[in-house]
């Protein structure tokens, strides 16, 4: 039994897109209708043809849905969740894929009051946008953190669990604030990292930025790819999960003065003492299937 037979996927970017491919391949007889807010982005998609119908406005998309997934930046979940209020049915239930939950949580409620809301979070993705990036296999073995408020049905609960597991992915459920705080040391930061190194080097002045580009070794490269990710997506998620982000900025700039003062006193062991846990967190890491321990990150070099 298919846990949703009509699914609205409002923002048809990497996630949505992915999401549209994966229910194609595993719940082939769901109907799947999108809208994106870029005509451009509405056209190719048509091409493409892996909705079933591609709506000229939000409210449109969700008239006969029994599910609404919002595939938008945080920062407009609350025009979005507006836009389609007067037409989403009474008995849809509304989800998200946005990497802040309370903030989302919060724009939702307000603007959807009594609507059946289950917020998640698949954490999967690509450094790659548009509905041009998607397939269907984005989510195996990936997990899809759902932050469902105190008083929702565990009905539909459920439901939102069995729909991303027939994706491929693996359900944890958490407080929306326990996600935010999580999510700010395992994503949110290290993409800040990521963005502040990859701009520091473009803005050596005594190192051209040609030679950062023809002389960058592996570290500075796969930087580069995180740092390559949706500009309007990071900025909204900064935005909105601005305590957790901060508080974890605040740790990571007191261990980064520790390592400091480790290099300038030449605390040899202190380095190796760290370096030998990290070493471990990664090979924990392949362990529970996050990721590749082929050579060079799984790279290719034909």
């Amino acid at each position: 039994m298919l846990p949703f037979a009509n699914i609205a996927i409002i923002g048809i970017g990497l996630i949505g897109s992915s999401i549209a491919h994966a229910v194609r391949e595993t719940m082939p007889s769901a109907r799947i209708t999108g809208y994106d807010a870029d005509p451009a982005v509405r056209a190719r998609v048509i091409e493409l043809g892996f909705c079933d119908d591609v709506s000229d406005s939000a409210g449109a998309a969700v008239t006969d849905a029994d599910l609404v997934i919002l595939c938008v930046p945080v920062g407009v979940m609350a025009e979005i969740a507006t836009e389609i209020a007067e037409d989403l049915p009474s008995d849809a239930v509304i989800s998200d894929v946005g990497s802040s939950k309370e903030s989302v949580m919060a724009a939702l409620s307000k603007a959807l009051p009594g609507a059946r809301i289950i917020p998640a979070h698949p954490v999967a993705g690509t450094e790659n946008s548009g509905p041009d990036a998607g397939f269907a296999t984005l989510f195996h073995d990936r997990w899809c953190i759902l932050t469902p408020p105190e008083d929702a049905a565990e009905g539909d609960i459920e439901r939102v669990k069995a729909f991303w597991q027939k994706l491929g992915a693996n359900i944890e459920i958490m407080d929306a604030k326990h996600h935010d705080l999580v999510l700010a040391v395992t994503s949110h930061l290290p993409h800040l990292i990521a963005y502040t190194i990859v701009g520091t080097a473009s803005d050596l002045e005594d190192v051209t930025r040609g030679e950062v580009i023809k002389y960058s070794a592996g570290g500075f490269r796969d930087f580069t790819r995180i740092a390559a990710s949706d500009p309007t997506m990071w900025r909204d998620v900064f935005l909105s999960n601005k305590e957790a982000v901060l508080e974890m900025l605040q740790r990571f700039s007191e261990d980064l003065s520790a390592l400091q003062r480790a290099i300038r006193w030449d605390k040899g062991d202190e380095l190796f003492d760290l370096f030998t846990k990290t070493r471990a967190i990664r090979r924990r890491i392949i362990e529970e299937g996050q990721d590749d321990a082929a050579p060079d990150f799984g790279r290719t070099h034909d």
